[in-house]
């Protein structure tokens, strides 16, 4: 069973990306969740929680045309941890969300929503073809150079 969750926060680092056999773009950030509160007339910050925020496909391009550091976003995804042996500081853990969606929190500002076009269904076409026509698009909608990105 998977933990599905959703927070809001800010984009705490800059969008990194990597590309996997020229095909599969990943993007990721670190997301910082503060919680407030009002207490005797004021508002009060408490502790900051970090989480790795990681996205796969049309997801990560449109992410990283989309999300800089210091935005307030939405993620919604599986929530993951990742545990490791440190030689200097020993055991290590992280909390990471491994993303479905991300948006802005329009809470405190306004955006604009820019759809990509998707490629028309031909028979002929084989579901490699269109895999290939949708995700060399970058998320302005027009049609990228594969071999550029």
């Amino acid at each position: 069973m998977d933990a599905m969750v959703w927070i809001t926060g800010n984009v705490g680092t800059e969008v990194e990306s990597r590309t996997v056999r020229d095909e599969f773009v990943y993007a990721s950030f670190r997301l910082a969740s503060t919680p407030r509160s009002w207490r005797a007339g004021e508002w009060s910050d408490g502790e900051t929680t970090w989480l790795g925020v990681t996205c796969s496909k049309t997801l990560a391009k449109n992410v990283l045309a989309s999300v800089k550091k210091g935005d307030p976003v939405v993620v919604v995804g599986r929530l993951r941890t990742s545990r490791w042996e440190d030689a200097e500081k020993g055991a290590q853990s992280r909390l990471t969300i491994e993303a479905i969606a991300v948006g802005h929190d329009l809470s405190g500002g306004v955006a604009t929503f820019q759809r990509i076009t998707r490629p028309v269904v031909d028979e002929k076409d084989t579901v490699a073809e269109l895999i290939q026509a949708t995700e060399s698009q970058d998320p302005t909608g027009q049609e990228a150079d594969v071999a550029a990105a």
